[in-house]
């Protein structure tokens, strides 16, 4: 699933492409896309002129000039796509956004577990999804006094509790297991066992970390490209995701994987012990 650095760097791309942009078509072949009437959606957002496109952790937001906005999850594999190519359309494109200068905004989806709901703009943190969401890192709210309550009221384990988008938003998996490695915790010490060095380590090394991915263009892993059809390569960077039975690049002792809440979790098991 992309994650947030890789969201903003497609966030990135589609504003340079559609920014200023008028919608003139729109056309959904996967109904359940869409979050809410198919029908409004495509009434509301045809006509309409792409203002920006923003993001709040793993959602984009494409803010329209007649005040609503399109909340897009990108989930697994979705992606975007530019092109005026009609060979870009295939089986996998659900939705299709014709612009103004004859290119087509369209929305690539294999697995089809994203979704597009619209919203009114100046409701934006009313939504469910976008109110639930915690702090997400190089924000002015991710902070040591909002996060440590959040984090050290539960017993979970801290990598359950990291994934958990209602107490910090925006990272996933790979990058869980990269902050955790550095911080020197292991995924399965209970959240509250933590000390306030420890959390405080976690939002430094997030905030690091987001940096650096963002500016590597994000992880490329399996299917991911940006939304000029480019990979990532914050993959070259990772200490220990994916890395399992090669040495820590810290103390040389194995990297394990091992099953933390249902998810593949990487760490050395001598670098972080449970607390």
């Amino acid at each position: 699933m992309p994650e947030m650095p890789e969201v903003e760097t497609v966030r990135r791309g589609l504003n340079a492409q559609v920014k200023g942009r008028k919608i003139t078509n729109v056309e959904i072949r996967y109904q359940n896309l869409i979050t809410g009437d198919v029908d409004q959606f495509k009434e509301f957002v045809t006509g309409a002129t792409i203002t920006d496109v923003g993001r709040r952790a793993k959602f984009l937001l494409i803010h329209l000039d007649n005040g609503y906005t399109i909340i897009s999850h990108l989930r697994m594999e979705g992606r975007y796509r530019i092109s005026a190519d009609p060979s870009a359309i295939d089986k996998h494109s659900h939705a299709i956004f014709t612009l103004d200068n004859g290119q087509k905004m369209i929305y690539n989806d294999v697995r089809k577990f994203g979704r597009m709901q619209l919203w009114n703009t100046d409701d934006l943190s009313a939504n469910k999804s976008i109110q639930k969401l915690g702090p997400e890192p190089l924000s002015a709210e991710f902070t040591f006094s909002n996060l440590k309550p959040r984090i050290m009221r539960h017993r979970k384990d801290i990598k359950t509790v990291l994934l958990d988008q209602s107490v910090m938003s925006g990272l996933g998996n790979i990058y869980v297991d990269e902050v955790l490695w550095k911080v020197k915790v292991h995924p399965e010490t209970p959240a509250n066992h933590l000390t306030d060095t420890d959390v405080q380590n976690i939002i430094e090394v997030s905030n690091q970390e987001m940096e650096k991915a963002i500016a590597s263009g994000g992880s490329t892993i399996r299917s991911y490209v940006d939304a000029t059809g480019h990979t990532g390569n914050m993959q070259n960077s990772l200490q220990v995701y994916g890395k399992e039975g090669t040495p820590c690049p810290r103390c040389g002792t194995d990297i394990v994987k091992i099953k933390v809440g249902g998810r593949g979790t990487h760490f050395c098991p001598k670098c972080q012990v449970v607390k």
